[in-house]
């Protein structure tokens, strides 16, 4: 949902490496940039920096701006159709992110995320049934149900619960019963386990078709 933006603590940040892959730039031409216009990027806020390991194990300096030092960045890349369409897509990224933490603060949103976490609850009670259900058709790896069927439900609203809509955790909600109904009325009809899981999918597919959500 927001692959290009991210909230660190109460606020809304991108990072270098996403805006090279973005506008076609190599990372290290765009943390050169950076760097370069340092002073002039703090003035709308202090750089943070963290050094995270890349792909191939090595530490990597990250740079995260947030949405003023962004566009300030972006000017000083070479315009071109890759750059304006990135520009546009993270400027609607940080615009949602906004919108959501100001509706994160709502008691719409703390209630509704109450209530998503006593089903959650509810889920996990009958996943841990799956799981001796499963071991007793031998299943050697049914532990890692639990983790199948989280990212099952997830599938639907593309993040973390906890940095989602009030509508998207509604639609969890409405997933994860479906997912702990089912569950139920397989294991009472005796289904093989793996069986059970392609039913889950299949009718978390078809409620997602009818909402017009991304299973």
């Amino acid at each position: 949902m927001y692959e290009l933006v991210e909230l660190k603590g109460n606020d809304v940040f991108t990072n270098s490496k996403v805006i090279a892959e973005g506008t076609g730039n190599q990372h290290h031409a765009v943390r050169e940039i950076i760097k370069k216009y340092r002073s002039d990027i703090e003035e709308f806020g202090t750089l943070r920096i963290s050094n995270e390991e890349s792909s191939g194990g090595r530490p990597m300096e990250l740079f995260y701006l947030n949405e003023e030092q962004a566009t300030f960045v972006i000017t000083l890349l070479r315009n071109s159709k890759t750059v304006v369409k990135f520009k546009k897509e993270l400027v609607r990224q940080f615009y949602a992110m906004r919108r959501f933490l100001l509706e994160k603060q709502s008691k719409l949103w703390n209630d509704t995320r109450l209530a998503n976490k006593e089903n959650r609850l509810k889920e996990t009670d009958v996943i841990k049934m799956l799981v001796d259900y499963a071991k007793e058709q031998g299943s050697t790896h049914s532990d890692k149900l639990y983790l199948t069927y989280t990212k099952l439900a997830k599938s639907v609203i593309g993040g973390n619960r906890d940095s989602v809509s009030v509508t998207d955790l509604n639609n969890l909600t409405l997933v994860e019963s479906i997912i702990l109904q089912t569950i139920r009325i397989d294991m009472s009809m005796e289904m093989p386990y793996k069986e059970i899981y392609k039913d889950c999918k299949n009718r978390i597919e078809r409620f997602a078709d009818i909402a017009y959500l991304t299973a």
